[in-house]
């Protein structure tokens, strides 16, 4: 079982239209990134359905968010609000910058 940070699990839909809106994005257009139809979409967002997590870490990674932040144990909602807060541009630096640090953590092993 997932352990949501405080909140979140309430407001999913609510997290994925603020990351979708802030990123520029339609409904159309996440659901072509992540493979699935923009009623599916639609639905998660309005909460008729709740995603499944890979569906819901598909829409944040496709808005340029670290999905990573929403299941990580130490994470606190300021952390969600500061990648919110970011522009598409500033979000996808700071992914390729985490994409590096990794890289040359798996060549150090």
């Amino acid at each position: 079982m997932i352990r949501w940070p405080l909140g979140i699990k309430n407001d999913l839909g609510g997290l994925m239209v603020r990351a979708r809106r802030r990123a520029g994005l339609t409904q159309g257009e996440v659901s072509a990134r992540i493979g699935t139809t923009q009623s599916a979409v639609s639905r998660w967002e309005n909460g008729h359905e709740e995603p499944r997590l890979s569906n819901l870490v598909a829409v944040l990674r496709a808005c340029g968010l670290q999905a990573e932040l929403l299941v990580d144990d130490d994470v606190d909602r300021t952390q969600i609000r500061q990648q919110l807060a970011m522009s598409p541009r500033q979000r996808l630096q700071g992914s390729m910058n985490v994409s590096r640090l990794r890289s040359v953590a798996r060549s150090r092993r």
